[in-house]
């Protein structure tokens, strides 16, 4: 038999009883498809009925942003950033300020809160990628059961394309993936090439007239030309026309709304750019931190390389030059640059959620806030993400539904990423599929009267030749001795309250105290009087891989229903 038509085959199978149930909600009627206008483009899109018990659902608000840093909020202690979207989100209900990726890279990690798997279960293990046909996203799922779907902005699935995101179960969607390799799928560009023909045709351009002592990371766009303020305005569109009532989006058939054909829930996507590198920053965002001072790493030389191990010190010095160091005042406009960007998304999410409040649907939407990942901004001399330091696995995650979640909760307990899928399936009234690798948090902070028990320990994976081997930063890959010589494309890393511990093949490890190091800057692995534990997380690493995929390796017959 064809492997790819037999991984569908079992997938399908071991999925039967989640299948069956979602057929016994949404018939009759099957499924329909109606058509729409995609806006701006001018493309058709299939969108789902409503289930009968649909006005018991919640809407679906999922805000993500690309690169932010847990400690870049100002509900998570920073006094220095201004994010009152975020913190307003933060009061309306539970904020985990211990919320951990799957990993710290773009693709795999949102795989992973899309399936509530891990990298090394759906496979999808590096950027640009494509996605394994047999794994079935949040958006598939919540489109199964009678969820209106769609997505605006970065998705960063493989192919780059309207096509692709469809068949992952969006209704609708308006793509802007944020680089050039992708821009000719990109709404952004077309809408930007269109209405703004006189423009750079590099969006990441910086201004030419930047005067001495000023932001030197000024974009060369005006504010409302950017692709974030383009994402916002387009989520601010798109939502009131599912907030909004009418023969379209009430019904299946056409005809006229009524009291026994109520809109069906939706399921909205909002994935910003920002504040991903480059640093390009566009007024009063650029200027906004001027007279703030952001306390910056230490600097990280090549005499520091030997403290990281070496499969860290390849990722350090990957570029043309070996190790990025930039003096402190360049280093501290990189910092008020990457404020400024988190303050413009900030400032669109505040956008989104008036007209949310003002739609009369906030009360019956569970929101979701997060990022993909987080930046090391310099630290251990890293630029950018894909190691396992907290500045880059840890993230902002925030949950929200009003009546279900009560408001200003402020959780301490670890959070993995592929707990995100089950969770609003719960809230949803949805059955969790046996796949699933995650759990639900939902009785954490809802009163469903079902006992949580919280998570002792939280893990990460990542392939650092990912970042390796792309374009300028070429080293290339040879099977059998890895990267340049250090064979490294697959590190794992298991966190539990106190320590961490990240192994890489060939030797190479690492073991952090966090209780007494959480800046993580002394490598116990190896130290003889450190081996108990480090024999013991490694076990529980091994444990976990194995145990992770105990449905996926078991005959589907054998799953209770």
């Amino acid at each position: 038999m064809n492997p790819a038509r037999f991984s569908l085959h079992h997938h399908l199978l071991r999925s039967l009883p989640y299948l069956l149930f979602v057929l016994s909600l949404t018939l009759p009627p099957l499924l329909t498809a109606q058509t729409t206008q995609d806006t701006p483009a001018k493309d058709q899109e299939e969108t789902s009925s409503p289930p009968a018990s649909a006005p018991t659902r919640p809407n679906i608000l999922f805000i993500m942003t690309d690169q932010q840093r847990w400690d870049c909020v100002g509900a998570n202690g920073n006094t220095l950033i201004q994010t009152p979207a975020m913190d307003r989100l933060a009061a309306r209900g539970a904020n985990f300020t211990r919320a951990f990726v799957a990993s710290p890279v773009c693709v795999p990690s949102r795989v992973s809160f899309f399936t509530g798997r891990y990298a090394h279960s759906h496979r999808n293990r590096v950027n640009y990628t494509p996605l394994d046909p047999s794994e079935v996203l949040m958006q598939a799922r919540l489109k199964a059961a009678g969820y209106r779907t769609a997505s605006i902005g970065k998705l960063h699935y493989y192919p780059a394309t309207k096509e692709e995101a469809r068949r992952t179960g969006f209704d609708h969607v308006e793509l802007h993936d944020g680089v050039k390799a992708t821009d000719l799928w990109s709404d952004y560009v077309k809408w930007l090439r269109a209405e703004h023909p006189d423009t750079p045709t590099n969006y990441r351009a910086l201004a030419k007239d930047i005067a001495p002592g000023k932001n030197p990371y000024r974009a060369a766009l005006p504010t409302e030309l950017t692709d974030t303020a383009w994402t916002g305005a387009r989520a601010r569109d798109y939502l009131k026309k599912l907030t909004r009532p009418d023969k379209d989006t009430t019904t299946g058939k056409g005809g006229a709304a009524s009291a026994a054909a109520p809109a069906a829930p939706f399921f909205l996507y909002v994935s910003f750019w920002k504040p991903h590198s480059p640093y390009e920053i566009a007024p009063p965002y650029d200027s906004m931190y001027d007279n703030v001072t952001i306390p910056l790493p230490e600097t990280f030389t090549e005499a520091d390389l030997p403290s990281l191990p070496l499969p860290l010190q390849k990722l350090a010095t990957r570029g043309k030059g070996g190790l990025q160091v930039l003096d402190p005042e360049r280093l501290e406009w990189v910092y008020r640059s990457y404020y400024g960007a988190i303050s413009h998304v900030d400032h669109e999410i505040g956008l989104l959620l008036d007209v949310l409040e003002a739609s009369g649907q906030a009360d019956n939407t569970l929101i979701v806030f997060t990022s993909d990942h987080g930046d090391q901004l310099w630290e251990h001399g890293i630029v950018g993400k894909n190691c396992f330091f907290e500045s880059s696995i840890r993230v902002p995650f925030m949950l929200s539904l009003p009546g279900r979640v009560a408001p200003g909760q402020h959780r301490e307990e670890m959070i993995p990423a592929v707990d995100l899928l089950p969770t609003v399936l719960d809230f949803a009234g949805l059955p969790v599929p046996p796949e699933v690798q995650g759990r639900s948090f939902a009785p954490l902070i809802d009163n469903t009267g079902r006992p949580y028990i919280p998570h002792d320990a939280v893990y990460c994976e990542n392939i650092i030749p990912e970042v390796i081997t792309n374009g300028s930063l070429d080293l290339p890959f040879e099977k059998g001795r890895g990267v340049d010589g250090i064979r490294h494309p697959d590190a794992k890393m298991v966190r539990t309250g106190r320590w961490k511990y990240c192994y890489y093949p060939d030797g190479y490890a690492e073991l952090y105290d966090l209780q007494a190091d959480p800046d993580e800057t002394t490598n116990l692995a190896g130290l003889p009087q450190h081996h108990e534990t480090e024999d013991t997380l490694r076990t529980r690493l091994l444990n976990w891989l194995i145990n992770s995929q105990e449905t996926d390796q078991i005959a589907p017959r054998w799953l209770l229903p």
